[in-house]
């Protein structure tokens, strides 16, 4: 029976690069992939001359592949079916999974529960302010196998917290939930470093 995988960790753990890995690896045993990710990440995304949008999932390493942007009003499985009565598919991969909806999360769950396709998932945890984003909530609920992709804080110790800064490198505490950089923008840090940060800057530590 398939499962549905949800491979987490903090920013710069190289999910992504995991996540391409993964793809390449079912690919060279034969394996056709439907690779995802949800709309909200335009971050890698291209544009041609004419506007159209080519959408990439693209790692810090340098590694890269096209993609299929959902949106929040997609049915996943529904997009997974209609897909392979065009050509037959093996297995779903989805980069950036914390932006799926609670309700995208069931559909992938019934995909591999229902329709015995394995749905592997890549994404972070929590955001700058080590709170649940709704998809990794919901994979944290029902996920059949959670595994950490770890990665190490500027001090050595795991890092767990996406600290997010300002232009002039100062931490952030407050703002909307998504905004989208790379590490220009946030970085993954220890809860103690990420503790220090907030208080040298002159911040409250953020509400549950």
């Amino acid at each position: 029976m398939a499962k549905l995988y949800f491979k987490f960790g903090a920013m710069g753990s190289s999910k992504t690069a995991q996540a391409l890995m993964t793809k390449f690896n079912y690919e060279e045993k034969g394996k056709s992939v439907l690779l995802i990710k949800p709309s909200t990440d335009t971050r890698d995304d291209l544009a041609d001359e004419n506007g159209n949008v080519r959408t990439v999932v693209r790692s810090r390493i340098g590694l890269f592949a096209d993609a299929l942007a959902v949106s929040a009003d997609v049915d996943v499985r529904e997009l997974y079916h209609r897909l392979n009565e065009e050509k037959p598919l093996d297995v779903l991969i989805c980069d950036e999974c914390q932006f799926l909806t609670g309700a995208q999360v069931n559909q992938l769950k019934d995909l591999a529960d229902l329709d015995d396709v394995p749905v592997l998932c890549f994404g972070l945890r929590a955001d700058f302010q080590t709170k649940l984003f709704p998809g990794s909530k919901r994979l944290f609920e029902i996920a059949d196998s959670i595994t950490e992709i770890k990665s190490v804080c500027r001090c050595g110790r795991k890092a767990t917290v996406n600290a997010r800064f300002d232009d002039n490198g100062v931490i952030i505490v407050e703002g909307a939930q998504v905004v989208l950089g790379g590490n220009d923008r946030y970085e993954g840090v220890c809860y103690s470093c990420y503790r220090k940060m907030i208080r040298e800057a002159g911040h409250e530590m953020p509400k549950p």
